[in-house]
């Protein structure tokens, strides 16, 4: 991690003067802020101690892992906020607006697709196929092999950013108000594995409810006492533009640009699939709805939140460019620095915010522990003992999430013994994986004709290429991540090639071709695990020419449906053959 010294220095721009500051002297925490900061963490505990305690207390894996699905949109649309919005974003939103202006505020654009696919796509998919976790979808649509090898995927990356989720806000919170490094650690960490293995994810989702309101509340606390410092909206509006903090539509197409709208637009909908369609974390939570409406209400109801939590965060970002518009500051945790720096004097709104910020942390890692452990019980555990009783299954469940949350303490002190590298390595490493397992998902639901060797070696490939191109720009200190649209296209690209040789090599005629077609059908593709997409862009073919080339199968066809479509194909495969002379 950077190191904060006693010391930083300010530059004017036009007086050269050099003005002194001591983060030391912004450790204005009083009473009533701890208070506040302490009853954040009470009130998350005793939401999980009362769902442990009340309903059918968490006695079995359905009701631990899923809810019951019975949640209404509004708490899983809050939720689903709470998740996306680290503390990692809200301390680096407003810096990136600070360093660079607004031009990332146009990833708002990105949420229009990105929420939509995922609403109208991904979401009747998993409902309809009544899965609980997102990778059973992957045996369903391929195989066994490639159900395990993605959700070991998704663990290394949840495992690997659970560290950075926990130690990031605690490290900058210690750096300027003399918070007790590992007691903060200790405390969110312990607070949330508790909440979480008590309650199950209807004690995340209503703490997620509960922390949403105060993030929300803490960044705007911010921006109200720091718009009127600085000298009310007019002073801000023009210190911003006189110090090109406004950027314009920047439509260059040159990708090594640090942001464009291309990049942002294109590469904003790739980072939204990944994290709003395919997901467990997110998944989870559709799943956990009463009915597939509710789900896909939910996922609308997301867009207002996020584009409010964005615009939060740029705005934060542009009052603290007009509060030190005279300076280059040269500060590690400027933007904690800021907030203490306005709430100076003000008893309670600097806890306040620190809620804010530790709800956004909490939120994050306890969504991880939910899925992680929802996971590695049905996709590791559960078939390997399908004969597990009930009550044997959601104690292990419980003991799962209390083991991840145990790990998460330990990746946050190993980010602490790495320092600045591992946060950069782990930032980038969720974003390489991601590319990959969405490009595994979307190879499934849109290409009829893939298989799960292809799957696999696209995978496989497509993680190497990622972790190739991202790692090498860490070694050659390039500060520009991997397009998370680079990696998925990459691994769809491999995927869908090593298909095409697949069908190339045992279909080599046409009689082979058509067995391919029909018995293909029998073994590789379930009911309701295609998106017919290929159908629906070529609505304009005839519909026997659609079922062939396209294989298009209706998501909400039936399995007695598919079983009298499969034979109907066998009989005329039958017939053409012993009618061949």
């Amino acid at each position: 991690m950077t190191v904060c010294v006693k010391k930083h220095t300010i530059f004017s721009n036009r007086s050269q003067e050099t003005i002194k500051m001591d983060p030391s002297d912004q450790k204005i925490f009083t009473v009533i802020d701890y208070v506040i900061f302490a009853v954040l963490l009470a009130a998350s505990m005793g939401i999980g101690l009362y769902y442990a305690l009340s309903g059918g207390r968490q006695r079995t894996t359905q009701e631990f892992l899923m809810a019951d699905r019975s949640m209404g949109c509004l708490p899983v649309s809050l939720s689903l906020i709470a998740s996306f919005q680290s503390a990692v974003a809200i301390i680096g939103v407003p810096a990136e607006i600070y360093t660079h202006g607004t031009q990332y505020w146009f990833i708002g654009c990105a949420y229009i697709l990105g929420l939509l696919i995922p609403a109208h796509i991904f979401i009747p998919v998993f409902y309809r196929l009544r899965v609980s976790s997102a990778y059973q979808y992957l045996e369903l649509r391929f195989s066994k092999a490639v159900r395990i090898c993605g959700t070991l995927t998704f663990i290394f990356q949840m495992v690997i950013y659970m560290g950075v989720c926990v130690y990031t806000p605690a490290f900058a919170l210690n750096a300027v108000t003399g918070f007790e490094l590992w007691g903060t650690v200790l405390a969110t960490g312990l607070v949330c594995t508790l909440y979480t293995t008590l309650g199950g994810l209807k004690a995340v989702i209503w703490t997620d409810v509960f922390q949403t309101v105060v993030m929300f509340a803490g960044q705007l606390a911010v921006i109200v006492v720091g718009v009127q410092k600085t000298g009310g909206v007019a002073d801000v509006w023009r210190k911003v533009w006189e110090g090109n903090r406004i950027s314009g539509l920047d439509l260059n197409p040159d990708p090594t640009e640090r942001h464009t709208f291309w990049t942002l637009g294109v590469g904003g909908v790739f980072l939204m699939l990944s994290l709003y369609g395919v997901n467990q974390a997110q998944v989870q939570r559709y799943l956990s709805s009463r009915t597939e409406k509710e789900a896909v209400r939910s996922c609308y109801m997301v867009f207002p939140s996020l584009q409010l939590a964005l615009a939060l965060s740029c705005v934060m970002g542009l009052v603290m460019f007009a509060r030190y518009y005279m300076f280059i500051v040269c500060f590690p945790q400027m933007v904690i620095y800021f907030v203490m720096d306005m709430l100076h004097g003000l008893p309670g709104l600097p806890g306040l915010f620190i809620a804010c910020l530790f709800s956004a942390a909490l939120s994050t890692i306890s969504s991880a522990f939910n899925s992680l452990a929802t996971v590695t019980m049905e996709d590791l555990i559960k078939p390997q003992y399908p004969a597990m009783t009930e009550a044997r299954a959601t104690l292990l469940s419980k003991v799962l999430a209390m083991s991840y949350g145990l790990l998460c303490l330990a990746m946050a002190y190993l980010t602490h013994l790495m320092g600045d590298s591992v946060l950069q390595v782990a930032l980038k490493i969720f974003g390489m994986v991601g590319g990959p397992i969405l490009g595994l998902f979307c190879l499934g639901m849109f290409f009829p004709w893939a298989n799960s060797i292809g799957a696999l070696v696209g995978l496989c490939v497509g993680l190497v290429v990622a972790f190739w191109l991202g790692i090498g720009s860490i070694l050659t200190r390039s500060t520009r991540p991997l397009p998370l649209e680079c990696s998925a296209n990459v691994t769809i690209a491999i995927q869908t090639a090593f298909n095409n040789i697949t069908l190339r090599d045992f279909t080599p005629c046409p009689t082979c071709g058509t067995v391919d077609l029909t018995v293909g059908e029998l073994l590789y593709v379930m009911p309701g695990t295609l998106y017919p997409l290929l159908g629906k862009l070529f609505c304009f073919l005839p519909e026997h020419l659609k079922k062939k080339l396209c294989c298009v199968t209706p998501l909400g066809q039936t399995v007695s449906e598919k079983i009298d479509l499969i034979a109907k194909n066998l009989a005329t495969f039958i017939y053409n053959v012993f009618a061949v002379e």
